[in-house]
């Protein structure tokens, strides 16, 4: 049992997979979204069977004020076709500021800002992760291991 955490961009997908006992996040990949549809469900079908996801959490992003906008609109129906391309249910998490936060620890790290392109979307699916397993899985039983 894993989950799936998504920081959703126009072109860019950040991934990131929890540990089994759901306690955290690490990086996957940034997945670079195609022009055929066909190519983006096999990936995530793929990707879902390799990791043995269980759940997704995909970062929705709000407004400052809290209100959905036309990205939120976005990110929704990705959700949707996640959902009915991989058979798995999609939470929702608050994802507003994660890429400035995701910035801001490279930063601090010294990362370089070449490298800080390659990997701010994992980072960000991370701090979506993380947020989402601390919020509700934490608190969960242990799951049953093989």
């Amino acid at each position: 049992m894993r989950i799936l955490g998504i920081d959703y961009g126009d072109r860019h997908v950040g991934l990131a997979v929890s540990d089994r006992l759901l306690v955290s996040a690490q990086p996957l990949t940034t997945y670079i979204l195609q022009d055929r549809e066909a190519d983006n469900a096999a990936y995530f079908r793929e990707l879902v069977r390799a990791q043995e996801i269980t759940e997704i959490v995909l970062g929705l992003p709000l407004r400052m004020d809290g209100s959905s906008g036309t990205r939120a609109d976005k990110t929704r129906a990705f959700g949707k076709w996640l959902e009915k391309t991989v058979g798995l249910p999609v939470s929702y998490w608050d994802e507003r500021l994660t890429t400035h936060q995701a910035i801001g620890l490279m930063q601090e790290q010294k990362v370089r800002a070449k490298a800080r392109r390659n990997v701010v979307n994992q980072i960000a699916a991370v701090l979506i992760l993380q947020a989402y397993l601390e919020g509700h899985c934490l608190n969960a039983p242990p799951p049953d291991l093989p």
